[in-house]
């Protein structure tokens, strides 16, 4: 079997590319990968939760046979984000835990991740024993009372929000917040949270019916939580995405702040407080140069990774640093997380308000956003992208025009044979027209 795995697990759009059957195969194999214990340790046990999609309710039941007919106890979560089911897989000693989402897609998608022991996401390595695994004919299955039990959890949901309440470093006594849950898995933590913490909540798009998860809502579409923090005079907004993963920002007067401004606001909060390791924050090549350059500033060193949230984790793991994340609104919090948490990021956020005193457009104009373009370009050999002479001397010379005052990236697809060309200028025009510029240079000597 071809890869199965994406850059976040399995993915793809609910019972056709993603069936019932495929998600008894994965459960089944990911038990023989991450189930293995010493004979006579007593049966793995599992973590399964999902987001609120209709689709979520079939596959759930199809992961939850998967295991338990491969000898796995299984601990159902319900309705609980992504971070909420990393968090519950450590906390109860689980040996894995299973999220059924597809994040921020639309809502005929969805996907299966797993997670290994204390809530941490797989490598490539593991990934390809599962799938080795596929279809794999079975020597033993167990019988009688050795196949899994299914249980509801008695914690689950109360106990992730205790730990998101926990996290903080003030109580949020007085601000008003809005919150945009999209109709996804964060819709009851979310809220509960903060107005545990004492904040004045206002929620919106928390009424989740199967079919509304990210329907022109949360962190992909920010209108909605604009509107309402300037009608309701709210301190700040904060929204996420379907499973909560992540959250960008929204200020008084309505401005959207990204993944980037979060970051910068709480690198300097862990600096000052002596808890930034090394002094040191882990983005991706996304992350906008205005970051890079208010890092650089304040003596703080940024180490950057390939795209995707997990080659974050994967550097911060390596180096032992406290704080990562994506300007997508991916933030890591590695002190109170194994990933990213949307609701948790908010929460320091909000907390740093309180305890500055300051407004959330004054804590994010720490930083200056340089316009960022980005620029498809289908129908390429991506394979030579890094390799191509003409290309690499259009990069060079654009690059050297900018001098120092912008940025370049050019990004092969993952799944298409596309590439991306990303330009970070000191205005929008001069961007546009060098990312145009390099484009066309891409389309013509990389056309397939």
């Amino acid at each position: 079997m071809g890869r199965v795995f994406g850059t976040d697990g399995v993915r793809g759009l609910a019972n056709r590319d993603l069936t019932a059957e495929l998600a008894v195969d994965l459960a089944v194999a990911a038990a023989q990968v991450l189930g293995r214990r010493e004979v006579g340790s007593g049966r793995p046990t599992a973590v399964v939760a999902r987001d609120t999609r209709v689709s979520g309710e079939f596959l759930e039941a199809a992961v939850v046979a998967g295991l338990a007919s491969a000898g796995v106890d299984v601990h159902r979560l319900g309705i609980v984000p992504t971070p909420g089911c990393a968090y519950l897989t450590d906390h109860l000693n689980a040996d894995l835990g299973v999220m059924i989402s597809a994040s921020h897609n639309p809502m005929p998608d969805n996907g299966i991740k797993f997670l290994a022991r204390g809530g941490r996401k797989l490598d490539d390595a593991v990934e390809r024993q599962i799938e080795d695994r596929l279809g794999e004919p079975w020597r033993e299955r167990p019988t009688g009372a050795d196949v899994g039990r299914v249980g509801e959890s008695r914690v689950g949901l109360a106990e992730y929000v205790r730990h998101l309440v926990a996290s903080a470093p003030s109580r949020l006594d007085g601000l008003k917040v809005v919150l945009d849950c999209a109709h996804g898995a964060a819709y009851e933590s979310g809220p509960a949270a903060f107005a545990e913490l004492g904040a004045e909540v206002v929620t919106i798009n928390a009424s989740p019916d199967g079919t509304n998860i990210n329907a022109d809502c949360g962190s992909t579409h920010l209108g909605g939580l604009q509107a309402a923090v300037v009608e309701h005079g709210a301190a700040v907004g904060f929204a996420f995405d379907g499973d909560a993963d992540r959250c960008l920002a929204v200020d008084a007067s309505g401005q959207a702040v990204d993944g980037d401004q979060i970051l910068a606001v709480l690198a300097l909060a862990l600096s000052e407080a002596g808890s930034l390791k090394d002094d040191t924050v882990v983005v991706t090549q996304m992350s906008n140069l205005g970051f890079v350059q208010a890092m650089e500033r304040a003596g703080i060193t940024c180490v950057q990774t390939a795209v995707g949230d997990r080659y974050v984790l994967e550097a911060m793991r390596a180096g032992g640093f406290s704080l990562g994340g994506e300007q997508s609104g991916h933030v890591i919090v590695a002190d109170r997380a194994t990933t990213g948490d949307g609701v948790l990021a908010a929460i320091q956020v909000a907390a740093r308000m309180v305890q500055t005193g300051r407004s959330m457009a004054d804590l994010a104009a720490v930083m200056t956003r340089l316009p960022q373009v980005l620029v498809n370009v289908p129908g390429v050999d991506k394979t030579r992208t890094d390799t191509d002479p003409a290309v690499h001397g259009a990069v060079a010379a654009a690059s050297a025009a900018l001098a120092g005052c912008g940025r370049i990236l050019l990004r092969p697809s993952g799944t298409e044979p596309l590439v991306r060309v990303m330009v970070e200028a000191p205005t929008e025009d001069e961007a546009q027209k060098v990312a145009d510029d390099l484009a066309h240079i891409v389309q013509a000597h990389l056309a397939l």
